[in-house]
């Protein structure tokens, strides 16, 4: 059944004027023909299984909110209480007492009944009932020997239940070991978790064991099965000759690559040249990788399993294995490399005028970092230029596009928060000898602009021609959070205009534009990029907020990217005709799964790579305990305030060691407020700090508020400002 109808039917159930019915009149209104009933009746009691259904005992089906029960995701707290996260998007979490989680673990789908329910002052309170699904089968952690038992503590410190483990399931782990451990036993009433260790990492503390810890605790596969390999390697051999000979012949255009230093992977490269019209014709040609992997086999099933790369500051993940993705698919300079191309003709005004698609070969002239070639464009360097003459002239041309595709994207109202990325550099020990900005200059923005330009006229051609696509999606964020960012700005004296249900991004670019240089712009930008939803892939093309664009999708990194590789077959199946009725309803379901797997993959990634990130900047900030810093207000919460440093390590100053005062946090204007003293410290405010305590276990960073640097705001200001 399709995600199409089941949107529909939950949204028929959890309608207020929904009456409820049995699944034989619900099948009448869906329209579900009589050969297809026992599969919908099927679909209805996975649904029921899942907690997004209720039946009654005279079969009537309704949500669970009317029957008053709470269905979403359980959330533990260390101190051993949780909420359940309701489904529904603008319903407040349920509290769960400590005695009441009746053995929900993080992260299970779980489905509560409500047992006092919600006041002005506080949140509703229930018990869970039923554990719908385990989420976590799999718990990494640290591993603790007694004579004839064993437990595991888990990294996790949400999962707040050491893991029993009986003697004869220790597998050789050590004391003090960092071990996988799988739960065999789930809790009950007085009763912990059992479980055994599948897999011992090595003495806790090690870098390489840390690293293995984090991503092992996010599920990613490391090592690709022998039968991926042996594929690999049979792919990668292959003779081209006939290959190259169907495909337009590029090789003598003035093709190259523009990437990082330690960049392995090259699925991009440009050409650029100035037509007698004025115009630009930009090429944007993307390694042809489905070429090597093809649908079905073990290549592409073990590619859609992954979804994506992921990178660990000094170690890759990769999506597929290095015989394609550094080897036969990289597009390494004077190799002949098989692409697909996107030739665009940009006018003046930066629009694309003209656009095609074909499969091609090329041949990279040069293979340039972004240091490079930012050092030619932006330091006239004479050195560099003579290495790349040949290329010098149409580094010039591209800028000049690149600013001019900059503009159009300003003037259509794409949101662009400059917020800076941390380089974390390691030494050849694996230690970390600095953190600092990762630069974005000329030549990161120039292709960035391209490889934008070419997403969006992929889609938009294939939108058009209304075949199965997958498509990169960022809805518009909802009106509470628009109200809530309204509120806030406002006591800055900004202002949103317009309807907050369907709030224009230009509304929040004028708002980012006003605010560069101002005292207040760390902290607007941060609330307001926290009230944007987050982006996704999607089978449905409804547009791109952040960008400002009506149609987006990936094309540019199938090495990386698995929504890449399977929109690039769609493309190639289209330019050879190869798309009849019955193959578009194979691929509707093709990218429906496609896309629903790579958003949870890529969320995956992106929380280990953060992960990463903040051992290693614990391990940075562990001897600098004592040291003072300047830094700014980054967040404020109920129990404290986070200062991020110019380097962007960011620790936690507790409301509780604020001893001048007895400090009260504002959740309106996300600032924290003295009794007392009328101290106020907010977003974006200048404080010095002291390293107090360093937990590079928990990768959790104390400081010590010193001083606040900048003028004190009182409580009086505040309300005159508004």
């Amino acid at each position: 059944m399709t995600e199409k109808l089941r949107e529909s039917l939950l949204g028929l159930i959890n309608d207020n004027h929904y009456n409820p019915l049995k699944k034989e009149e619900l099948a009448l209104i869906f329209n579900i023909h009589p050969a297809e009933m026992p599969m919908f009746y099927n679909f209805l009691e996975e649904l029921e299984e899942d907690g997004y259904i209720v039946k009654t005992k005279k079969g009537r089906i309704m949500s669970p909110n009317t029957m008053g029960l709470f269905v979403g995701k359980f959330v533990s707290h260390r101190k051993g209480f949780g909420f359940v996260e309701s489904d529904e998007e603008f319903t407040q979490d349920l509290f769960i007492p400590k005695d009441d989680i009746n053995g929900a673990l993080h992260n299970d789908r779980v489905m509560a009944e409500i047992i006092t329910p919600a006041t002005e002052d506080r949140r509703a309170e229930g018990k869970v009932i039923k554990i719908i699904k385990r989420e976590v089968t799999r718990v990494v952690g640290l591993f603790q020997e007694n004579k004839s038992f064993g437990f595991v503590v888990p990294d996790d410190k949400k999962f707040n239940q050491d893991i029993f483990i009986p003697k004869r399931f220790f597998s050789g782990a050590k004391n003090d070991d960092k071990v996988v451990c799988e739960i065999t036993v789930w809790p009950q009433e007085n009763r912990k978790p059992e479980g055994k260790i599948i897999e011992v990492l090595g003495q806790k503390g090690e870098r390489g064991v840390e690293i293995d810890s984090i991503i092992r605790a996010h599920g990613l596969p490391e090592e690709f099965p022998k039968k991926v390999i042996d594929e690999a390697n049979h792919v990668a051999d292959q003779d081209l000759r006939d290959e190259i000979a169907r495909r337009l012949d590029i090789r003598d255009l003035n093709i190259f690559t523009i990437d990082g230093e330690d960049a392995k992977d090259l699925d991009d490269a440009i050409s650029i040249e100035e037509l007698p019209n004025g115009n630009y014709k930009l090429g944007v040609h993307i390694a042809d990788v489905t070429h090597y992997v093809k649908e079905k086999s073990k290549l592409d099933k073990e590619a859609l399993k992954r979804a994506t790369s992921v990178y660990l500051v000094d170690k890759v993940i990769p999506m597929l294995p290095k015989q394609l993705s550094n080897g036969v698919c990289s597009l390494n300079p004077f190799e002949d490399k098989l692409t697909l191309s996107c030739f665009m003709e940009i006018d003046s005004e930066g629009k694309v005028v003209n656009s095609d698609i074909a499969e091609t070969v090329i041949n990279s002239k040069a293979r340039m970092t972004y240091t490079e070639v930012s050092d030619i464009l932006e330091k006239d360097d004479e050195k560099l230029k003579q290495t790349f003459a040949a290329q010098v002239d149409d580094f010039i041309k591209a800028e000049k596009l690149a600013r001019i595709l900059m503009k159009r994207r300003q003037r259509r109202g794409a949101i662009d928060f400059d917020f800076p990325e941390a380089k974390i550099i390691l030494n050849g020990n694996g230690e970390v000898v600095d953190i600092k900005h990762y630069e974005r200059r000329i030549s990161n923005k120039m292709i960035e602009e391209f490889m934008l330009v070419a997403n969006e006229t992929v889609a938009e051609h294939f939108y058009w021609l209304q075949l199965p696509f997958v498509y990169r999606i960022h809805e518009t964020p909802s009106a509470e959070k628009m109200e809530d960012l309204k509120k806030f700005i406002a006591t800055f004296g900004y202002t949103i205009k317009g309807d907050m249900e369907n709030v224009h991004p230009k509304e929040i670019q004028g708002i980012v534009e006003k605010i560069k240089g101002t005292k207040e712009e760390e902290s607007i930008s941060t609330i307001a990029l926290r009230s944007m939803k987050q982006a996704k892939y999607s089978p449905q093309c409804i547009g791109h907020f952040g960008l400002a664009a009506k149609y987006y999708c990936h094309f540019t990194s199938p090495i990386r990217r698995y929504p890449d590789l399977q929109i690039h077959r769609i493309i190639k199946e289209q330019l050879n005709n190869k798309i009849n009725n019955k193959r578009q309803e194979q691929l509707a379901h093709i990218v429906e799964y496609a896309s629903t797997q790579s958003s949870e993959r890529e969320r995956a990634a992106e929380l280990a790579e953060r992960d990463v990130h903040d051992f290693y900047k614990a391990c940075y900030m562990a001897d600098k305990v004592g040291q003072e810093f300047e830094g700014v207000v980054s967040s404020v919460t109920s129990f404290g305030m986070f200062v991020e440093l110019d380097n962007t390590v960011e620790g936690l100053i507790r409301l509780a060691n604020m001893r001048d005062d007895y400090y009260i946090f504002d959740q309106e204007k996300y600032t924290i407020i003295g009794e007392r003293t009328h101290k106020t410290f907010k977003i974006g405010d200048t404080v010095k700090i002291q390293v107090e305590n360093v937990n590079v276990d928990f990768r959790e960073i104390d400081f010590r508020l010193i001083a606040k640097l900048e003028d004190s705001h009182t409580e009086e200001d505040l309300k005159e400002e508004n």
